[in-house]
């Protein structure tokens, strides 16, 4: 296999995989109010439903990179392949909610495993020239999972039932390990000399799920407790990386690198204002609008439709243009059609729904996303990329993952326990709320994007 041709396929199969966790999410978001009549769920349980595989990924990106570098990325890459390949068949075993988000749980550190090496891998053999044209692709399968796992899903469900989805997962999970056993021989391991931080990484999970299942118990007092006992953890594990030789988490590369640290920032304050659109929007269609499964799928289909097909674009742009700029404009039109959701009635019309929101929250994440993945992987060396890489992950799980426990803890305020059928005001003045917390959040974005200075992209 030439090299041209190997990058090709090394392309393929990343794009394969990052195409597969955001289906699998889009997938469960559609199925959400079927799950909910299923097990007699309210609200806040279905949050847990589609929160826990982000909380689970995010949880496991850092420790993951981390033992990537070490025993390899293909044989993480692979073997992330095959955890969700299981846990999504065991998914179909489900006799209550608690056994699937548990399956779901699992299934986010499979997650986890492929998210960290597969742009670590891509931005290992695409020279900075190439690498924005190979980000913008590999960012345009994510929103094409994203895109078809409504519309896929909406079919799923309604036709076959909320199982089906998993079954396709899990299908479309043994594809992608086969590609990687098949077609992917060489082996990554920039770091196979040096040990595994095991306190680091012990230290680095249960500050972050303490701090964020506080934020899930969120209004009731004992959220302090687990949200300070977080805090208290985060600063240990800081201080544990900074003195330790070979750290799970390389601090320092936010300390010395303005553009790295920025760039981050800039991607966890966008998931955390926009991650939370597609479980807001998908219960707003069906409860509120009335929609089947399969047309409310159809509908927010645009949204990832047009960051698909506009994210090589802007990829390649970044290549030539400083990805600060195209990026801040990104965060500026998804600020706008946040905005626009935080306006949603009984009344609200389809036209302003497709055209006014969710184009623009398209175009937004497009011009976004693409430059800011070049920005981050060109701004470090080799040996960094599967740091920047877990690192990158791990700000988009997070910020994922708090913007739904936003969503989730607004509703746990305002429905308590109450259906969402019976209480359509309190429902959407809770997602009015959600949509306003986001779009002021997506503003604060803009600022942290623009400076982050220059990226000097070398082409030769």
């Amino acid at each position: 296999m030439t090299d041209k041709s190997f990058k090709r396929t090394v392309l393929f199969v990343s794009a394969a995989a990052s195409f597969l966790g955001p289906f699998m999410i889009s997938t469960v978001n559609i199925a959400l109010p079927v799950i909910g009549i299923y097990f007699k769920a309210d609200a806040a349980d279905l949050g847990w439903v589609a929160t826990s595989y982000m909380l689970a990924t995010a949880a496991a990106l850092v420790p993951v990179g981390r033992a990537a570098d070490i025993i390899g990325r293909r044989k993480i890459f692979l073997l992330g392949a095959a955890l969700l390949a299981i846990f999504n068949f065991l998914a179909l075993f489900s006799m209550n909610l608690t056994f699937l988000i548990l399956c779901r749980l699992l299934q986010g550190i499979g997650g986890a495993m492929i998210v960290t090496t597969s742009v670590a891998i891509l931005a290992s053999i695409f020279p900075p020239g190439e690498r924005g044209r190979a980000m913008g692709i590999n960012t345009a399968a994510t929103y094409l999972g994203l895109s078809m796992g409504p519309f896929c899903g909406g079919i799923l469900v309604q036709n076959f039932g909320w199982k089906s989805i998993f079954v396709s997962t899990g299908v479309f999970s043994l594809f992608v390990f086969y590609m990687i056993l098949r077609y992917i021989k060489r082996e990554w391991r920039v770091a196979k000399d040096e040990p595994f931080d095991i306190l680091g990484s012990a230290l680095y999970v249960i500050f972050l799920l303490s701090f964020m299942y506080g934020i899930f118990l969120v209004p009731q007092f004992k959220s302090l407790y687990f949200i300070s006992a977080g805090i208290v953890i985060a600063l240990l594990f800081l201080r544990h990386q900074w003195i330790v030789p070979n750290p799970v988490f390389n601090i320092k590369l936010f300390l010395g690198n303005r553009s790295f640290a920025f760039s981050n920032l800039a991607a966890l304050i966008n998931y955390a204002a926009t991650a939370s659109v597609a479980f807001l929007l998908s219960l707003y269609l069906q409860y509120v609008k009335g929609m089947s499964p399969q047309l409310a799928g159809s509908v927010l289909v645009i949204q990832p439709a047009i960051q698909a097909g506009f994210s090589p674009f802007a990829g390649r742009m970044s290549d030539n243009v400083e990805p600060r700029y195209i990026a801040s404009a990104g965060m500026a039109l998804t600020a706008l059609g946040l905005f626009f959701l935080s306006r949603l009635s009984l009344a609200t019309s389809f036209f302003h729904l497709m055209i006014f929101a969710l184009c623009f929250l398209g175009f937004g994440f497009a011009l976004f996303s693409s430059p800011n993945v070049n920005a981050i992987m060109s701004s470090v060396t080799n040996e960094y990329y599967g740091a920047a890489s877990s690192t990158l992950a791990t700000m988009r799980l997070l910020g994922q993952t708090m913007s739904l426990a936003l969503a989730t803890a607004i509703f746990s305020v305002k429905l308590e326990k109450a259906q969402i059928a019976a209480n359509l005001d309190l429902f959407l003045g809770s997602v009015n709320l959600a949509f306003f917390i986001s779009a002021i959040t997506c503003l604060a974005g803009i600022y942290f994007s623009y400076v982050r200075g220059k990226i000097h992209i070398d082409k030769t």
